[in-house]
């Protein structure tokens, strides 16, 4: 990522400490009663599933390294990291059509540090200038989805009731959505 040291750092903290957090969440039992904590909630009367919490918690610390290593990992190694699960969510996603937005955003999550990946190590700076990389357009689109996707997230989490243990545990998982969107686009931002 290009940018500030302290920026590249505090991202990495934020998105790593969100993805340890969704990833603590995987043992919980996914196929829980209805009448589990709010915390496995997505959305009401869904229960959160193992694939999100795992697709969530890895896009975190990936999102971290990334930040933090940047252009010193070749971009084809971040190709080979993202771009495999980003294939299996798309096909996940065209077989059941009952989590298909939630598997396709996390696809466009996938392809999009493939994306930035290539797109930073194709056009490396030099001596602190950094020209901009990938395609305008590609860029701005992302930039669009994800400042959505960060704008709905947040509207989501403040719109929340507040008082119990229970709906305050529930604006956790949120939360993390949410400081996940505002990374990715900083990271966008920066290239």
């Amino acid at each position: 990522m290009h940018g500030p040291h302290l920026v590249s750092w505090l991202l990495a903290v934020l998105t790593a400490a969100s993805g340890g957090y969704c990833l603590s969440r995987l043992r919980h039992a996914p196929c829980a009663p209805v009448t589990a904590p709010a915390v496995l909630r997505t959305g009401p009367g869904r229960l959160h599933s193992h694939e999100a919490d795992l697709a969530e918690g890895l896009m975190g610390f990936g999102m971290a390294a990334m930040a933090v290593a940047g252009t010193a990992v070749p971009g084809e190694v971040w190709a080979w990291v993202y771009g495999p699960p980003a294939v299996v969510l798309v096909l996940a996603a065209a077989r059941r059509p009952d989590r298909r937005a939630h598997r396709l955003h996390h696809a466009v999550g996938a392809l999009a540090m493939t994306y930035m990946a290539l797109a930073m190590t194709a056009a490396p700076g030099h001596a602190g200038h950094h020209p901009a990389a990938g395609s305008p357009a590609l860029t701005g689109a992302l930039l669009a989805y994800f400042g959505g996707y960060a704008l709905w997230s947040g509207s989501r989490l403040l719109s929340g009731s507040g008082g119990t243990a229970a709906v305050a545990s529930a604006g956790l998982p949120r939360a993390c959505r949410l400081s996940m969107g505002i990374g990715m686009f900083a990271m966008l931002l920066t290239m």
